[in-house]
This record gives structure tokens, sequence and C-alpha cells, in this order.
């Protein structure tokens, strides 16, 4: 079995941790300037990196069956959890009638539906044009920007943000391991850390950024700027989540920690946690904290979620549901068994 690299592993446990704090901070962000600043930074770099790192392992996409098994890793969960998610929020919201529409994915599904797209566009950058590396990011940031133009192209089956992410899943895939060596010096870290700081206090002393813009998910026309000035902001931001992703790894441990083990259950953690979060925000417990002053609570909060939904418990509990598969479960109350014997 071929063994798992810690640094990587460090990484997508953080990163998942981020996303499930900054969908708990969401909440707060149209009411307190910081949380707003935080929650933008945070956002100029999570899932730009998540996918970036989702291109690198996709190397073996060439190989037979990879697409199959790809559908039934994402394809499958996203049918099952756009389900779920329809009937939780009928009850939730209190809803007066049941709409299941499968074209346009619940809040965070999206990126079940586009990474399956990132990796069938592969196919075509690699395999039947045979692009070269500076050639493939050009036509991937050039299709990324030109379909802010595209008014129709929207939230169905996560058209625009698989147009407008796709160039960091091919930059992820064209990166070599040895790559991410140039941003674990001491020098970068500092730079990066640098850089981190001057993100946020631009993001506080601009709070005429819209959020929405490092969403990927609206069309130019949606925003108040004509259209060749947003494809302008679409290209700086392009520019500042590179940085950011790449300042983000510096600063990532490279040996094993206790989190460690659980980046190999992301999935898990993004499928799961929305429920949670969904609820947070209809309840009157949202409106009895002060983000401000609970900001390290919600920091708690949101690793106690991570680390809860990674937990073996957890995922033998969900495996069926997300993997269609039932080892997880059979190993956890086989254990059982022999314990209780």
């Amino acid at each position: 079995m071929k063994q798992r690299d810690s640094y990587f592993d460090n990484a997508k446990f953080i990163l998942i941790f981020l996303v499930v704090f900054g969908h708990i901070i969401r909440s707060y962000i149209e009411k307190d300037p910081v949380i707003l600043s935080l929650y933008k930074t945070i956002y100029t770099f999570h899932m730009p990196a998540f996918i970036l790192l989702a291109g690198f392992f996709a190397k073996g996409f060439y190989k037979k069956g990879y697409i199959q098994k790809l559908a039934k890793k994402l394809i499958l969960p996203y049918i099952v959890f756009q389900l779920i998610y329809t009937v939780y929020y009928y009850f939730l919201y209190d809803s007066s009638t049941l709409e299941v529409d499968p074209l346009t994915p619940h809040w965070s599904l999206w990126f079940l539906i586009s990474l399956f797209c990132w990796n069938a566009m592969l196919y075509a950058f690699i395999k039947w044009f045979k692009f070269g590396t500076a050639a493939g990011l050009t036509v991937a940031f050039s299709l990324g920007l030109i379909v802010g133009f595209a008014d129709s192209i929207s939230s169905t089956l996560s058209l625009s943000r698989t147009f407008v992410f796709f160039p960091m899943f091919l930059l992820g895939y064209y990166l070599k391991k040895e790559h991410f060596d140039y941003f674990k010096t001491s020098q970068m870290r500092l730079a990066a850390g640098l850089t981190f700081i001057l993100v946020f206090l631009g993001m506080f002393l601009i709070p005429e950024f819209s959020d929405k813009w490092l969403l990927g998910s609206k069309p130019y026309g949606d925003f108040d700027w004509n259209n060749l000035y947003g494809m302008g902001i679409r290209a700086a931001v392009y520019a500042l989540n590179i940085i950011m992703i790449f300042s983000f790894f510096s600063f990532v441990p490279t040996k094993q920690q206790f989190f460690t083990k659980w980046g190999k259950n992301t999935l898990y953690v993004y499928l799961l946690h929305g429920f949670l979060v969904r609820l947070f925000r209809v309840s009157a417990l949202k409106d009895e904290i002060n983000p401000t002053t609970s900001i390290l609570v919600m920091l708690g909060v949101s690793l106690v979620l991570t680390m809860l939904f990674s937990t073996k418990f957890f995922t033998s509990l969900t495996q069926p549901l997300i993997e269609f598969r039932t080892s997880r479960f059979q190993k956890l109350f086989s254990k059982k068994e022999i314990n209780t014997r």
C-alpha cells in the first residue's frame, strides 16, 4: 500500500477546517467588518487550494476506469445528498412545497459536480489537444475570464464555478511534489505571513470589495461594474488566489500531527457539516453570539466538528451513503463484537 504524505493530509485537514469555520462565520459578515475581512481573506485561498490539491492528485486520470470510479465517488453522493438536503431544507425552513432540482446543487454540493467536470476536462486539455503547461494554463485562465460575460452560465450544474476554478485544478495537475518545497523555507514563511496580514488589512480597508468575487458563481452582469472592468477584477482575483494558495502551503506542517490521520476524510466533513451549520443559521443561538468576542469559540467549535466528522465512528456510520461501501461499518461493529466477548 502506498504510504500517504503527511504534508498533504495536513493541508487537507486544515483546509476543511477553514471550510467549516468559513461557513459558521458567514452568518455575521453583514454585521461585523472584522469578521467580513477574515471571511474574505479565508475565501481567497481555502477552496482554490483544495481545488489545486485535487488537480495535483488527478495525475492518473488517463488510467482505465478512472472516470467511472470518479462518477461513483462524486456523482452518486451528489445525487444522494442533493435529495437528502432537499428534504432537510423542506423541514428546516418549513417550505410549502418539496421541489427536487438535480441541476442546481444545494449549497456546498457544487464542488462534487465541478470536481467531476474538472477531471473530465483534463482529457480535452492533456489527452486530446495535448496542451503544454503554458498553453494549457493560458487557455484555462482565458476561459475563466470569458465565461463571466455569459449571464446564462451561473449555478446550474455549477457551470460558472467549473470554468472559473478550473485553472487552479489544472495548475495543481501540472505541479510536482518538489515544487511545494520552494514554499517551505523560513524566508517564504515570513513573506507569506506578511501577505496574509496585508490581504486582511486590504479587505478591511476596502469593504466595497464584494465577497461574491471570490465565489466564482456570478457573471459580471451581477456586479455594479461594466463587463470589461469585471474581467479585470477577476484577473486580479486569480493573481490573489495564486499568491494566497502558496502562502498557505508555506505554513502547512510537513511532519505528522495529531490531525494528520483525519486528512483523508475531508469528503465526509464536507458533506456532513452543512446540516449543523444550516441548523445554526436558523437557530436563536446565532443571534445571541457576539462574533468578535466569540471568535475563539467559533474556531473551537469548527475544529471539534471537523475532528468529529473525521472520526472512525462517523465515517463508518456514513460510509454507505458517501462511498456506497460498508467496509468501515463492518469493521467498526466487528471490533465491538470482539470487545464484548
